[in-house]
């Protein structure tokens, strides 16, 4: 909540107190905001939720709570609605305080400590690393770092891992098939056959040509290591560019080195869901709602994937986190009961440390026709292609504001347009705007600020919307957070943009021709640099830059 929203939550609790209604007492109260300001600026059904456990009418309850609210100075209008709506209109100077708020923190406005204390393990992306990030990878390179930026505002101690998936037979094929490009033989039917991988042998061809002599087995590991190295720095350097850092690049392989995996086989052996069978070493997670048990141990006594995938949690939760999230493709919906049934197997709680996000696939529309090759991978569109059509900013906000549970289409040609129909466009227009009006009052001398700010006189409807659409950011933050949904902090910007807009088209901000400044527009445009700071808060959290000037 914001402080309004705490002041008139704490209010509401103490008019609980004086009404004696005879029974227990909620701790927190739930304050909404209308959708027709006219019914004021926060609503309540509490008197609703009490009047069972009372053993009165709604409107009972309701008369006997508005009564007690009439009285706190904070508040400067209070009403029942219906059956026993409470409908709260906030003092003109307690409205106000929220740019005092905003001002005062500044960056760190809107940031909380809900989860203080929790560390999360968040994984995203983690692609093969046989070739270029695609488009799927992309939605997930943005989702996941504005979510890593959301659960840090909350207070959590987040850290982004990628995980490297450096061995089994994917790796193999990768390197089979750039030492047949670097030799000039046809590439395994099942290996990788994107242009890119020309480029890849020709690179190490020019520092080793050497490897082209070895014998096929020594030729096929070295080409493999040498590519493996170019294609993981190709990864990261392109994520890089787009504004997506990780804390952890963790590889498969070293779930098996220094008797890791055994040492997690053991500790799954503890709880009693390891058994052999058939000569195979199994985990019975179907104790925990999987549809079968999955082996670790083939009877050859190699590995299967799933036994990385156990080990992988337990490292997890070794090294610290107390909430492992998986940010997983379209594809892996299988995967949720399995990794859940990990956790289940190893003592923990399915549901509590261990989260799974699946998310949806994502088209590219350009000239009305949607976009399937790429020039360098020869299958899907990677991220750099994205991000050469419509730039990093727009990119990362588009594919950020929608839930990543449903699909999405991305059009080029609108994420290019600068109009309002173009939703990044909208929001860093806003900001700039803003800028471009501060500018001009310190050009008129029109001081701002809170040294000269008086809330009073920000009595305007719009004004009161504005400012109460800031004082809901904070909890705009925490419940993307809570929710694991950072879409909600985009689609609050534009809404915060729509609002300014109509603010400044209805209250004069500068004084026009030879009109005498006031303390008034003073008001204002602290209202705007208060609007400012929250977009460009918003934007943060997005990882998507707030221009001064467009």
């Amino acid at each position: 909540m914001s402080a309004v929203q705490d002041q008139i939550a704490s209010a509401v609790l103490d008019a609980l107190a004086v009404a004696q209604l005879g029974c227990p007492l909620p701790t927190e109260i739930t304050l909404e905001r209308p959708k027709n300001r006219d019914h004021g600026d926060y609503a309540t059904n509490i008197a609703l939720a009490l009047a069972k456990p009372s053993g009165k009418s709604p409107r009972e309850v309701a008369e006997l709570i508005v009564a007690a609210l009439k009285e706190n100075s904070a508040i400067s209008a209070v009403d029942i609605a219906g059956p026993g709506f409470i409908n709260i209109t906030v003092a003109k100077s307690s409205q106000a305080a929220v740019i005092t708020s905003a001002l005062t923190h500044g960056k760190s406005f809107g940031h909380g400590d809900a989860l203080a204390g929790v560390a999360i393990n968040l994984e995203f992306v983690s692609a093969n690393p046989t070739g270029p990030l695609h488009l799927g990878h992309t939605r997930w390179a943005a989702v996941g770092d504005a979510l890593g930026r959301v659960l840090s505002a909350a207070g959590a101690q987040v850290t982004r891992e990628f995980y490297v998936n450096d061995r089994g037979n994917q790796m193999a094929l990768f390197g089979k098939s750039i030492r047949s490009s670097a030799l000039g033989q046809p590439r395994p039917e099942d290996g990788y056959h994107g242009a890119y991988i020309d480029d890849i042998a020709a690179e190490i061809v020019a520092a080793h040509p050497e490897y082209k002599d070895l014998p096929e087995l020594d030729s096929d590991a070295a080409f493999l290591q040498a590519g493996y190295q170019l294609q993981l720095a190709q990864q990261q350097r392109v994520l890089d560019g787009f504004g997506t850092h990780f804390d952890i690049w963790f590889s498969e392989k070293s779930l098996y080195e220094k008797d890791f995996f055994q040492h997690c086989l053991e500790r799954l052996r503890a709880q009693g869901h390891v058994y052999e069978l058939d000569g195979a070493t199994w985990l019975r997670t179907t104790d925990f709602g999987d549809d079968k048990d999955r082996v670790m141990i083939k009877s050859d006594g190699s590995f299967a994937y799933f036994a990385s995938d156990s080990a992988y949690y337990i490292s997890k939760r070794e090294r610290g986190s107390d909430i492992s999230i998986y940010m997983l493709g379209a594809d892996h919906h299988g995967y949720v009961n399995r990794l859940k049934a990990i956790a289940a197997c190893a003592g923990d709680n399915p549901e509590y440390n261990i989260e799974i996000l699946i998310g949806q696939l994502v088209k590219i529309m350009e000239d009305g026709e949607e976009l399937k090759l790429s020039k360098r991978a020869g299958t899907v569109i990677t991220l750099e292609e994205l991000v050469e059509k419509v730039g990093v900013d727009a990119a990362r906000y588009t594919l950020i504001r929608y839930p990543v549970d449903t699909p999405m289409v991305m059009d080029v040609d609108v994420l290019r347009s600068r109009t309002n129909e173009n939703p990044v466009y909208y929001v860093q227009y806003a900001h700039a705007r803003i800028c471009a009006v501060l500018r001009n009052a310190t050009d008129l001398s029109i001081p701002y600020g809170l040294a000269h700010f008086d809330g009073e006189l920000l009595e305007h409807e719009r004004e009161r919307e504005l400012m109460g659409l800031l004082a809901e950011f904070p909890r705009i933050v925490a419940s993307a957070a809570e929710l694991r949904e950072p879409h909600r902090v985009a689609r609050y910007v534009e809404e915060l943009a729509g609002v300014y807009h109509r603010f400044y088209a209805d209250c004069r901000v500068l004084p026009l021709g030879d009109e005498t400044p006031s303390s008034l527009h003073s008001a204002r445009a602290t209202l705007c640099a208060a609007t400012a700071q929250v977009i460009a808060n918003g934007l943060e959290l997005l990882g998507v830059s707030a221009p001064e000037k467009m």
